[in-house]
């Protein structure tokens, strides 16, 4: 598998550390509310980057933290009235439901700052230690000058950072470059923990770099994230933990590109900001997870009402395969022929043409159209009918593809209650008696509540829309 790594800016072919364990840490959320549709597209991504390593039969140990202490949590229990704890547990299990619902499994290990508070004191200290950090009053600084290899992920020249650097109102650090590994309490009824500069919390970047040391180890085969984090955030991580380990702290670094808004940046003062849950109330996840895979995650992607609908109208066309293929499982012939015998066999080209894609950087695009192109095979072959033998082998194969998109994962209720069977039953004897007139009402009556009807061959499908 190709990978783009962002730290060399090409194309490199996948070599993991240890083949029986690959390490993937991709930074989580700040859960002090709902995540919004930026948030979900590196979520659903690398999702589908862990599920297609597993396919290929990789063990993966893929952790994805929550970042549960920060100004804006603090800020938020002030508004609500709860203490920050209670506001990142909230938002902790909001998270869990809206990645459930875009078919994102649930990461190896979920770890929280608050829970890792212990191990991040000691890489702070070990900084100091090895003199790459500093105390003033109880906050703690990285000397960033100290690592000369500073700004090599986002390709920042330090010498333009400085011209742009300030040290900003109580900032007490000795050059502009630093930035904060332990940040002293200002209140007394600000959160913090005891520590050896006093009570205080941890600065954003050395929690993900204890984090990922504590549950991944020293070096990791890959980090990513969401393009905006590749500066200051990635570049401050890989400091500290280079600094600290005295070894690469990732071999790839993957970032998915922004997300725009009608080709708008996502801003609440332009009123178009989207959380996940509320597009749920629209679109289902499924539709949201094909929306977010329709482009190459390194390419920036545009979320309109129009774009969704075509996600919509794509998703639909998978879920008739697999809904069609379903109906030919039951009502189809005892035995398969020889056409059939042959179309089995061709649909190796197809599941080829599916990993070459993902094989290239994740192609997730060019994959969805792999999946479309096995699509048109299936129903060229099934026409006129099909045995249940070779349905079954076609849904098989369709059902192997979709599952590595995280798509078609929810079953559909497929029980039809005995009022809407009785207007089926009824729709078929007026069809007989050709009564049309009221077999079209029927129709349209169905069609009200969601359910479509498809006469074939082997009788009448029912399809819930």
């Amino acid at each position: 598998m190709k990978i783009y790594n962002t730290l060399t800016r090409k194309k490199e072919e996948f070599v993991p550390i240890d083949e029986n364990e690959i390490k993937i840490y991709v930074c989580g959320p700040t859960v002090y509310n709902y995540f919004h549709i930026g948030n979900a597209r590196p979520f659903v991504v690398f999702d589908t980057l862990r599920r297609y390593l597993e396919y290929k039969g990789k063990n993966v140990k893929f952790v994805q933290n929550f970042t549960d202490v920060d100004d804006k949590i603090i800020n938020r229990a002030k508004e609500e009235g709860i203490s920050p704890g209670e506001v990142s547990e909230k938002y902790i299990q909001e998270y869990f439901k809206d990645a459930a619902a875009l078919n994102v499994k649930k990461a190896s290990v979920h770890p929280k700052v608050t829970e890792t508070m212990d191990d991040i004191i000691q890489f702070v200290e070990d900084l100091i230690k090895k003199g790459y950090a500093y105390e003033v009053d109880g906050d703690v600084y990285y000397s960033t000058r100290k690592f000369k290899e500073y700004g090599k992920l986002s390709k920042q020249n330090i010498e333009d950072l400085e011209s742009g650097a300030r040290i900003e109102v109580g900032e007490k650090k000795q050059d502009p470059l630093d930035f904060a590994l332990w940040k002293a309490r200002k209140s007394e009824d600000e959160i913090a923990w005891e520590s050896p500069w006093g009570m205080g919390r941890p600065g954003w970047h050395i929690e993900c770099s204890a984090m990922s040391k504590k549950f991944l180890g020293e070096t990791i085969d890959i980090h990513a994230g969401g393009q905006d984090l590749s500066f200051p955030h990635h570049e401050n991580e890989i400091a500290q933990s280079e600094a600290h380990n005295g070894k690469p702290f990732a071999h790839y670094w993957m970032h998915n590109g922004y997300i725009t808004i009608d080709n708008e940046k996502m801003s609440k003062s332009k009123g178009n900001f989207f959380t996940v849950r509320d597009i749920l109330a629209k679109y289902s996840g499924e539709v949201m997870r094909f929306f977010l895979l329709s482009g190459h995650y390194r390419n920036p992607i545009n979320f309109s009402d129009a774009l969704m609908e075509q996600a919509k109208n794509g998703l639909a066309r998978m879920q008739n395969a697999k809904s069609n293929l379903k109906h030919l499982m039951e009502t189809g012939t005892d035995t398969m022929t020889d056409a059939e015998q042959e179309a089995v066999a061709g649909f190796d080209q197809y599941r080829q043409g599916f990993i070459d894609s993902m094989e290239d950087d994740l192609n997730t695009a060019d994959a969805i159209t792999a999946v479309f192109e096995l699509i048109s095979f299936i129903n060229t072959t099934v026409k006129d009918g099909a045995s249940k033998e070779f349905a079954k082998k076609a849904f098989d194969v369709l059902i192997e593809l979709t599952g590595v998109l995280g798509l078609l994962q929810q079953e559909e209720d497929d029980e039809v209650d005995s009022e809407i069977q009785a207007l089926v039953d009824e729709r078929q004897e007026a069809r007989k008696n050709k009564n049309f007139a009221r077999a079209d009402e029927i129709r349209d009556i169905l069609k009200a509540r969601g359910i479509a009807l498809k006469d074939t061959p082997q009788g009448v499908q029912i399809i819930k829309e």
